[in-house]
């Protein structure tokens, strides 16, 4: 099965969701990561209505899904990302939004829902944040379980689970739960993680349910579009299809808005030409259900 690419579409914040799924799927893409914010599904407005329109868009175009919980001011308009599952205040707030994040999903239909630890308070000691981000989880965990839906964490440059090691601590502390799984977004692969990124993606391995789709540099946590940071694109995918991974792989650019069918168009190209020198057609998942 070749790679099933998919866009973010938090990469299209001035379409429609009608019409950003209809430019996505046009250009060949099998999926998206749908992010609950404006405007596409805000999780704290008119839920049944705005699940039926979503179920109804991707449907129309044969998309599957993601659920993505990075939505930058949902929960604060003044603090970007917060309060978050490490933050002082406001945690509950951060586990009620990942909580709907499972009943959209399921409602959905999707693949799986990928969340983040959040960035580590100042002068707060490990213990109590590993504490915070298990607890948090805990009542998430539930209710993914209750409906079969999978939940992903994402490692993050510069928050408290900041690499795929830490994810996989974090899974060791919660009992390796099966419905647990890791989110890898390819750019990080190269910003801070300490293996090579392929060689993060095989130690991922089995556990790899959720792709991110962008190039970085390292030490600069900056979404790039593929060919413009240090990503070798043709050994990562490579790495992908070596272990079998037969989930989306998202593009990541969400301050591209401004040209967004142009740049899904050229990173599909690109994307193309990778898998097309390993041997790996867009679309033959696709082509074969």
């Amino acid at each position: 099965m070749s790679v099933r690419l998919g866009y973010g579409l938090n990469g299209f914040a001035g379409h429609r969701l009608s019409d950003a799924c209809s430019v996505v799927a046009s250009l060949g893409y099998e999926g998206v990561g749908l992010t609950l914010d404006q405007p596409h599904l805000d999780p704290f407005g008119d839920l049944p209505a705005q699940v039926a329109h979503a179920r109804r868009c991707l449907d129309a175009h044969g998309l599957a899904s993601v659920v993505e919980t990075g939505s930058r001011y949902v929960l604060d308009p003044w603090r970007k990302h917060e309060p978050t599952l490490v933050s002082d205040e406001g945690r509950e707030r951060r586990v009620e939004l990942l909580c709907r994040a499972v009943r959209i999903a399921h409602e959905l239909g999707s693949e799986a829902v990928s969340c983040w630890s959040g960035t580590a308070p100042a002068e707060v000691d490990g213990v109590r944040l590993w504490r915070r981000v298990v607890d948090g989880l805990g009542p998430v965990l539930d209710d993914a379980a209750d409906l079969g839906v999978t939940l992903c964490v994402e490692p993050e440059p510069g928050m408290f689970l900041a690499t795929l090691d830490d994810v996989l601590e974090l899974r060791r502390r919660l009992g390796h739960p099966e419905h647990l799984r890791v989110t890898l977004d390819l750019g990080h692969l190269v910003c801070n993680e300490p293996r090579t990124p392929e060689d993060t993606v095989r130690h991922a391995g089995a556990l790899l349910a959720n792709v991110q789709v962008d190039d970085m540099v390292r030490d600069v946590h900056e979404h790039l579009e593929l060919g413009t940071g240090d990503l070798d694109l043709d050994r990562v995918l490579g790495a992908l299809v070596e272990t079998g991974y037969a989930g989306l792989a998202c593009v990541e650019l969400p301050r591209h808005s401004h040209a967004a069918p142009a740049v899904a168009a050229s990173t599909m190209t690109a994307l193309q030409a990778s898998l097309d020198r390993l041997g790996q057609p867009v679309g033959a998942s696709r082509e074969a259900r």
